[in-house]
């Protein structure tokens, strides 16, 4: 581990060794040979493909074992036969073609790869492994945030905040809207990657069913490789050139990059609330702040959060950026570009797990939250100055600039300058009780409102 090159592979293995399964250079393997076994088992089924006898349950059982006993050591004899064909795909197609030797399915071992391309298996490979990843360890690792984020926001939905907007006091909020805006920015991106397709090709060395078509001239081509594609549960793509366009890779890309940047932004805020005192974080017996100053609690969490995230955008920026683009029919770029799509959900995975951390180690201090506001009660005069033209007064914003830009008053000069006003004593009366504290619109109620019901939560 000390020597690893990748942090994803050393320091913080344990963190994200979820990923393994999937993006490992074993899991490659794995996937690819699965995308084999499955295409040599459809073909077989197919009376189009006469000179390809059916199978017998007995031979599906030895492919169906070489899959589920594949080991490191398997793996490691892939890597192997690379060594001497340079080609990664083709020792995967010699490695299969070596479990067959000696049993039953040795006289259609040539039956492996038909018609193939290696980007036909490379393709069908990731999305299985992007698909496969997402739905067992990405997905569940932001829902997890979003319900944590949301749990705190109902939580705190009625606890009076002061908003600063360009870094300096504004209409008051409450702690709990704070938090839920960022639960409502997370969950359309959510919802994008639940409805994400994620596409496929097995089409030949240019996307044409040239190989296929001299073959088997009467196959219906078309139909067999949507029905194949569709099996694994992926969505076909009928027209590419030698490699699938990865166009949605861009998209899925995008769209966590997107739902990163709305977490550092989170990040970003609950490390500010921490500076202010709006929060205290809950110790941890035998974690140290600083190597010299004994007393710190430092927020290092969110900024763990904040630097992984960064990192994994870099990538998911890059991937959108380059992937869909190869010169003419194929180049080899996204190749080695894929191979390191495990690393930007790695540094997503690490930084969800910091994230969780931070936020479970948050307690509100209500006292900071109260004395804040109660120091800068000039944020009432957009309340006065709105009540003030309802009713016609002659320039109330100029009256209230003059009584409350660059100052700080106190809650008698507030209610003094409301008591000298022209207005119905009953909207006066109203503007006098009013305070920073109780001066929260409809923060509360749009939380209770909007926000997900604990049920559906637990679901």
């Amino acid at each position: 581990m000390v020597t690893s090159l990748s942090p994803l592979d050393g320091r913080y293995a344990e963190k994200t060794k979820d990923l393994s399964p999937f993006f490992s250079e074993k899991a490659l393997l794995f996937y690819r040979l699965l995308v084999e076994i499955n295409w040599f088992q459809y073909l077989a089924e197919r009376s189009e493909i006469e000179e390809l006898r059916s199978l017998t349950n007995k031979e599906r059982e030895i492919l169906a074992r070489i899959l589920k006993n594949f080991s490191e050591e398997d793996a490691l004899r892939i890597k192997e036969i690379e060594a001497t064909t340079k080609h990664d795909v083709k020792a995967v197609e010699y490695f299969l073609k070596e479990k067959l030797a000696g049993t039953s399915l040795e006289d259609v071992a040539e039956w492996i790869h038909f018609a193939c391309t290696s980007e036909d298996i490379n393709n069908l490979a990731y999305s299985l492994m992007l698909k496969d990843a997402m739905d067992e360890v990405m997905m569940p690792a932001y829902d997890e945030i979003l319900h944590a984020i949301e749990t705190r926001a109902k939580e705190w939905k009625n606890i009076p905040l002061l908003a600063l907007t360009h870094g300096q006091p504004a209409s008051p909020t409450t702690l709990g809207k704070a938090f839920f805006l960022f639960a409502s920015r997370m969950s359309p991106q959510m919802d994008a990657l639940e409805h994400q397709d994620f596409l496929g090709k097995i089409n030949g060395a240019t996307g044409n069913f040239n190989a296929h078509i001299a073959a088997y001239p009467k196959a219906p081509w078309l139909e067999i490789s949507q029905e194949f594609v569709e099996s694994l549960g992926l969505t076909w793509n009928p027209i590419t050139d030698q490699i699938e366009s990865h166009d949605y890779i861009a998209e899925i890309s995008n769209t966590v990059a997107l739902l990163n940047t709305i977490l550092i932004d989170f990040s970003r805020d609950s490390w500010g609330y921490i500076s202010r005192g709006i929060f205290k974080q809950k110790t941890r017996a035998g974690e140290i702040g600083s190597s010299t100053m004994p007393h710190k609690v430092n927020p290092i969490d969110f900024e763990n959060a904040e630097g992984n995230f960064g990192i994994a955008n870099a990538l998911f920026r890059f991937f959108a950026e380059k992937l869909p683009v190869s010169r003419f029919q194929r180049d080899l770029t996204d190749s080695t570009i894929l191979r390191n799509v495990g690393v930007a959900f790695g540094h997503s995975l690490l930084a969800l797990k910091s994230l969780k951390i931070g936020i479970e180690k948050l307690e509100v201090v209500q006292e900071t939250c109260s004395k804040e506001l109660n120091a800068n009660v000039e944020v009432l005069g957009e309340a006065a100055q709105t009540v003030m033209r309802k009713h016609g007064i002659e320039k109330p914003y100029e009256k209230l600039k003059e009584l409350t830009r660059g100052k700080r008053i106190t809650i008698e000069d507030f209610r003094a300058f409301v008591g000298g006003l022209n207005l119905p004593e009953k909207e006066k009366k109203a503007l006098q009780m009013l305070t920073p504290e109780t001066y929260i619109g409809l923060a509360a109620q749009m939380v209770e409102k909007f926000a997900t019901p604990d049920s559906e939560n637990e679901n």
